[in-house]
């Protein structure tokens, strides 16, 4: 029998890449649990992607210790976590890079503790911890661990004492959480951490590190097809955004409590995170603009990722409608590794294609810039046709983004009145499903319809919501002027910086900020509430920071909330729009 008394540095970081590979192979099956806490079927991805940081982070050693490999660790997952899963689980492993800091070695009581100081941290990070979800299996997996090494010093002895106790608490979870026991399955995110165990175990037992299967999906328990996800209710989803990113702090050790303080009644499924010279932050809200307000004061944020989850979680139950109605029951990995490893030399069956089908709504809209795009992308817009003011789309390709929506009504938004028409022409070219135009003239307004959508109305009822909530938006445009020109009687020469407000130049210079200042003069009143500023590819951020913090003084006392979102949109210096 093979026994490993002391972990090398090569060995810990070879068993942490077969873990993750492990879970990345079984990522889908970590998706299909996912109903905690929020049903977004998502779980899997995130933790594989944000394991999958630390082999690429490892695979750029040559040589290794155990703190060097547990600070390569420690320095990826941080930085690649993704998701409320994904933080956790980065939490996870810092708490074991920590503990094993300064190591060149370690033996099988030092790597029992690093596992309970990683559940330690996880349970730190979040502000308020749930029983029966991955923080319990971590703890119980950590205790296993901790009770082996009093009769073992055989890491591979503590590492299957681990496995067993996790696996014992993961099969518990569904009784501790009443949302896991409706939907039959076991916690998400507990499975995922197993994973993780159980391929480090697989690498310490054989020496051969599990590698990444192409096509994990063929793995698919069958018992899953009918997701657990059909059990929850979209509209249950209190906190619809899942509001993600780092800031880069303007100071290192900047204290971030205040910040905490400010966001924590915004939301739940809080995570801050803070490193010195970043800090991690995911928090589920229905006020992102808010946050991200907030998070600007410490420093700049970067790989910002919001994400709109009722929207994800109606596009699992629409993609499973006709995958078929068996009960679901829990499959172990054990289960699943047996079936790999029969069919080690069968050619794997393709599962045949199952045709999907239509939705009730679906949605298109006009617009430029990737940050506008992925706005759109978050509040549900299906297809973003690329186009705007200089580059008006084509009936046809409108036509063509029509169709390939899979939905029985469909509602475009031009949000330029130079497309409106060839919106409407395409509308009237499309027989197989409803196809309605929402006349909206800009991407502000299409945001505002999309927020008064709710697809427990009807067609009508939606259309006349969105027509009011787009009708609202007053909008504003900076851009530059082509040529010597003179219109209502102002003088503008080539490339001067012209302000719009709905479509009409109304201020002339030559500088972006006293335009702006002009343009949201103009479009404020007493009734507005909300300020937003898009931002383009022109702008520095740093320049669109000190206008919002100019703006957000002058507005203030007025209690307007004012919100800069990077649009990246080419031609316009800003997008503005006031509610």
């Amino acid at each position: 029998m093979i026994t490993i008394d002391i972990l090398s540095g090569k060995v810990f970081a070879q068993m942490i890449i077969s873990g993750a590979n492990n879970l990345y192979n079984n990522k889908n099956t970590v998706d299909e649990l996912n109903v905690f806490p929020v049903p977004d079927g998502d779980t899997g991805t995130n933790m594989s992607l944000t394991a999958g940081s630390i082999t690429a982070e490892l695979a750029k050693k040559t040589s290794f210790t155990v703190t060097g490999a547990a600070d390569a660790m420690s320095f990826a997952t941080l930085r690649g976590a993704r998701g409320n899963s994904g933080v956790i689980l980065s939490q996870l492993f810092r708490g074991i890079s920590r503990s094993l800091k300064g190591k060149n070695e370690c033996t099988a009581a030092e790597f029992a503790e690093a596992l309970k100081d990683g559940s330690d941290a996880a349970y730190k990070a979040v502000m308020k911890p749930t029983e029966g979800t991955i923080l319990t299996v971590a703890r119980e997996a950590a205790a296993g661990a901790r009770s082996a090494v009093n009769s073992e010093n055989d890491i591979i002895a503590v590492m299957e004492e681990t496995v067993k106790r996790g696996n014992d608490a993961l099969a518990r979870t569904t009784q501790t959480l009443p949302v896991l026991k409706q939907a039959g399955v076991v916690d998400a995110g507990g499975q995922g951490w197993m994973f993780v165990l159980e391929g480090a175990l697989e690498y310490l037992k054989t020496g051969v590190v599990t590698g990444k299967q192409g096509a994990e999906a063929e793995n698919m328990p069958e018992s899953l097809v009918n997701k657990s996800q059909n059990v929850i209710n979209s509209e249950d989803i209190k906190f619809r955004y899942c509001t993600e990113f780092i800031v880069e702090k303007k100071e290192k050790g900047l204290d971030v409590n205040n910040f905490r303080s400010a966001i924590e009644s915004k939301g739940d499924c809080m995570l801050v995170i803070d490193d010195e010279e970043i800090v991690k932050v995911h928090i589920h809200t229905n006020h992102p603009g808010f946050v991200l307000e907030e998070a600007v004061k410490l420093g700049e944020m970067i790989n910002l990722k919001i994400d709109n989850m009722r929207h994800q979680h109606k596009s699992i139950i629409e993609g499973s409608k006709n995958l078929g109605n068996k009960a679901p029951v829990k499959v172990t990995s054990r289960d699943k590794d047996v079936k790999r490893k029969n069919k080690k030399s069968d050619k794997p069956k393709k599962a045949p294609k199952t045709l999907q089908e239509d939705k009730e709504y679906g949605f298109v809209a006009v617009c430029m810039g990737r940050g506008m795009t992925g706005i759109l992308n978050d509040l549900g817009v299906d297809r973003v046709i690329e186009g705007g003011q200089t580059m008006n789309p084509s009936t046809e390709d409108i036509l063509k983004a029509i169709k390939r929506v899979r939905a029985k009504n469909v509602y475009v938004f031009p949000n330029n009145k130079n497309i409106i028409m060839a919106a409407q022409q395409a509308a009237r070219l499309t027989d197989e499903k409803k196809v309605t135009v929402i006349a909206t003239t800009s991407v502000p307004q299409c945001v505002s319809a999309m927020m008064a959508f709710s697809d427990k109305k009807a067609p009508d009822i939606n259309e006349k919501n969105m027509i009011k909530a787009s009708g609202k938006v007053e909008t504003g445009q900076l851009t530059y002027a082509v040529r010597d020109t003179e219109i209502d009687g102002m003088r503008i020469k080539k490339n001067d910086v012209l302000g719009m407000v709905e479509g009409r130049i109304r201020s002339v210079g030559n500088d972006t900020d006293d335009v702006l200042n002009s343009v949201v003069s103009e479009l404020v009143d007493e009734d507005t509430e909300f300020l937003t500023v898009y931002y383009g590819k022109d702008i520095k951020k740093a320049q669109a920071d000190r206008m919002m913090k100019a703006l957000e003084a002058k507005y203030e006392k007025d209690e307007i909330e004012v919100t800069f979102r990077n649009g990246g949109q080419p031609l316009y210096y800003y997008i503005v729009s006031a509610e």
